[in-house]
């Protein structure tokens, strides 16, 4: 979701109000995924890079997240969206860390979508956290460590799961760089770049992506 800073900067606003309109943006992109049927969207709220950011930006956008949960949980739970979160715990607020904690909780049990906020995520982070972990679960049950590691007792450690894999990734605000987000899980996605600043994507975006996606010819390294 990149542009909120821009987008701001461009209409001589501070850029916390850029991230207050990118909330607004998640809001319409919610009820045009239920409508559109799609199952899951993971959103790059914050990365494990952004910590490099202003100290007071890093703060508004925390506290615009718990904004946004506690504003908005009831009634994303009423239209039976499931929150997760993907992404380390360390350095996070607690405060925020609440509100997520609480969001995910009261959402769980829901199947219409899931809405996975990857904050403090990274996928570097991710991969070495994923791998650390299984190999902790092999000292654990006395197995053999220096065994072949498969994809799929791998993957259980990821943050994100058990979400599939990424079928499309939207970049926003002319960017063309991945930036550290789900380098596993997009192994094979189709990548859509647009030059819309994130706080103007509205369901219009949403359609062009979708329309990309559904002229791609997916094979998998087969033919």
């Amino acid at each position: 979701m990149d542009g909120n800073g821009r987008w701001a900067t461009s209409k001589g606003l501070k850029r916390t109000e850029g991230h207050r309109e990118g909330a607004k943006a998640i809001d319409r992109l919610m009820d045009d995924a239920i409508e559109f049927g799609l199952k899951n969207i993971s959103l790059y709220a914050f990365s494990t890079e952004n910590w490099k950011r202003p100290v007071l930006e890093v703060k508004a956008i925390f506290d615009l997240l718990i904004e946004f949960i506690n504003e908005r949980l009831d009634n994303i739970h009423s239209k039976g969206i499931c929150i997760q979160h993907s992404g380390s715990r360390k350095r996070i607020p607690s405060s925020a860390l609440k509100s997520i904690d609480a969001a995910v909780a009261k959402t769980k049990k829901n199947k219409i979508l899931t809405i996975n906020f990857c904050l403090n995520y990274g996928s570097k982070d991710e991969i070495l956290h994923a791998f650390n972990e299984a190999m902790k679960e092999r000292k654990i049950n006395r197995k053999d460590l220096s065994a072949p590691m498969k994809e799929r007792e791998f993957e259980k450690y990821l943050y994100t799961y058990p979400l599939p894999a990424v079928d499309l990734l939207i970049r926003t605000a002319g960017e063309q760089r991945i930036s550290n987000f789900l380098l596993w899980q997009i192994a094979y996605s189709e990548i859509f770049f647009t030059n819309t600043l994130w706080p103007d994507f509205n369901r219009d975006s949403l359609v062009d992506a979708l329309k990309s996606y559904e002229h791609r010819v997916r094979k998998f390294g087969g033919l």
